[in-house]
């Protein structure tokens, strides 16, 4: 019989989340998950099977915890700016390292990314009652300026222009 487990495996994901959320799967290796996580190497695999296993389950940890409640809050969103103020002040960092890193090398990982930006854009489509194409168009703008750090007060500028939108 072994040992029990000496470690918090929610905690352990949540951290990850973090981890993976700020150096992306390419940027974190195995001894960093180690030192940063405080988990010995072999608990790590015999509890998530692989960095692979463990950025999954952070994945879809972040995207319950995270993209899922922001998916909610949009869809009661009264208009477009408030959308935008939404989407632009969430921690998507998970997410928008997996789209632009992982999913075109994995499919899984693909796969859970398309269906969280999907939730997104329905939110979005059915609080302001557009089409769900104008909303991923607005999911992407929301997303790039979030990426890129709201230069040049994009996000306000932005916001002004939604205003026919609502």
């Amino acid at each position: 019989m072994g040992r029990p487990r000496a470690f918090d495996e929610d905690e352990v994901v949540r951290a990850a989340v973090a981890l993976f959320g700020g150096r992306a799967y390419d940027g974190v290796s195995v001894d960093d998950l180690v030192t940063h996580l405080g988990v010995h190497r072999n608990s790590l695999y015999k509890a998530f099977g692989s960095k692979r296993g463990l950025y999954l389950v952070a994945l879809r940890r972040h995207l319950a915890d995270d993209v899922g409640p922001l998916a909610e809050a949009l869809a009661a969103a009264p208009d477009a700016a408030t959308a935008l103020r939404l989407v632009t002040s969430a921690d998507l960092g998970l997410l928008l390292l997996a789209a632009v890193e992982r999913a075109p090398a994995d499919e899984e990982v693909a796969a859970e990314v398309a269906a969280a930006l999907a939730a997104v854009d329905q939110a979005i489509a059915g609080a302001l009652g557009i089409s769900t194409e104008l909303a991923a168009a607005l999911t992407a703008a929301a997303l790039g300026i979030l990426l890129r750090g709201n230069p040049d007060g994009a996000a306000a500028a932005l916001t002004h222009r939604l205003d026919p939108l609502d």
